[in-house]
């Protein structure tokens, strides 16, 4: 490689690396090599920009969810009201067996 290198040290999770050594071993190239190529690839995948009126885009977007309560097929009957602790005891009901002598 004509290109003068220069020495990197990273830190990568345990699966990372497990999986870096499994694919230089598969293409018979070094783990560095891979990050090479990986780094290549990534350089050529166009990233996504976000415009910059992207604001204005979530403010329409707030706008036309805030229109929706003024629909009636969206607004039958009383919204939900929920007790959070009633919430908990069912979640808790479905996980935990309970003693036959509490009622459930």
């Amino acid at each position: 490689m004509s290109e003068h290198m220069v020495r990197k040290q990273i830190y990568i999770p345990r699966r990372q690396d497990a999986l870096l050594k499994k694919l230089a071993k598969q293409r018979g190239v070094s783990e560095a090599e891979v990050i090479r190529q990986a780094l290549e690839r990534e350089v050529q995948t166009p990233t996504p920009v976000t415009p910059k009126n992207s604001k204005k885009a979530l403010d329409e977007i707030f706008a036309f969810v805030e229109t929706l309560k003024d629909r009636p097929e969206f607004m039958k009957g009383e919204p939900y009201k929920f007790n959070r602790e009633e919430i908990y005891e069912e979640r808790e009901s479905r996980w935990f067996i309970r003693d036959e002598g509490e009622k459930k």
